[in-house]
């Protein structure tokens, strides 16, 4: 991902209304005794678009901002969406996406995690929280919503951040120095260099 101004700009805005409507909407829900959670699938999404330092940076972020407006422990949902962020930074960096079902599935496998670490901190703050089957059908619950919203919402923050994308720069890919090269002399057919700009003759040689 290439990181302009204008890019930051919609990275901004794209963690703010994350923020806002977990604050104000998705946080009164409570499907199966579990609240979804779409900040951490967005964090997830801009992990997988942006690399892992984009990822971490985007969560540390999002996570202060959250804790900030919700007054909770100041640095324990940093740690969280930090670390979730990162690791979808670095599968993406590491493996490609082939198939449409891989951001939904990370984004899910990832919110199971961040909700289980996010329950072990708060153990060792020694923050009063039960512990017991229904914390970790809830968790599993957690996994379940955030796999449905990734759906969406990992195609949406892909469309917005799509100028800032290398793949998406009319499908053109990166190509190592040695083939560059090759591209522009073109193949050898017959002795003449096909692809190649022809010899223009003008006085005293040839150009």
């Amino acid at each position: 991902m290439i990181v302009t101004w204008r890019i930051g700009l919609r990275i901004g805005l794209v963690v703010l209304a994350a923020v806002v409507l977990q604050v104000s909407f998705f946080s009164y829900l409570s499907i199966l005794g579990a609240t979804p959670d779409v900040v951490g699938v967005v964090i997830v999404a801009l992990g997988l678009l942006g690399g892992g330092v984009i990822g971490a940076v985007c969560g540390f972020v999002t996570g202060l901002l959250l804790d900030s407006v919700l007054l909770q422990t100041l640095g324990v949902s940093s740690i969280v969406l930090l670390t979730i962020g990162y690791l979808a930074g670095r599968y993406r960096e590491g493996f490609e996406i082939s198939t449409s079902l891989a951001p939904a599935l990370l984004a899910g496998g990832l919110t199971v995690l961040g909700a289980s670490i996010f329950g072990a901190i708060q153990l060792m703050l020694g923050v009063d929280t039960q512990v017991s089957l229904l914390v970790v059908r809830e968790i599993l619950v957690k996994g379940l919503l955030a796999f449905l919203l990734a759906m969406p919402l990992y195609p949406l923050i892909r469309r917005i951040l799509r100028p800032a994308l290398v793949e998406g720069a009319g499908g053109s890919r990166v190509l190592s120095p040695g083939r560059s090269l090759r591209r522009v002399r073109g193949r050898r057919r017959g002795g003449r260099l096909t692809g190649a700009v022809p010899a223009r003759r003008v006085r005293g040689g040839t150009v």
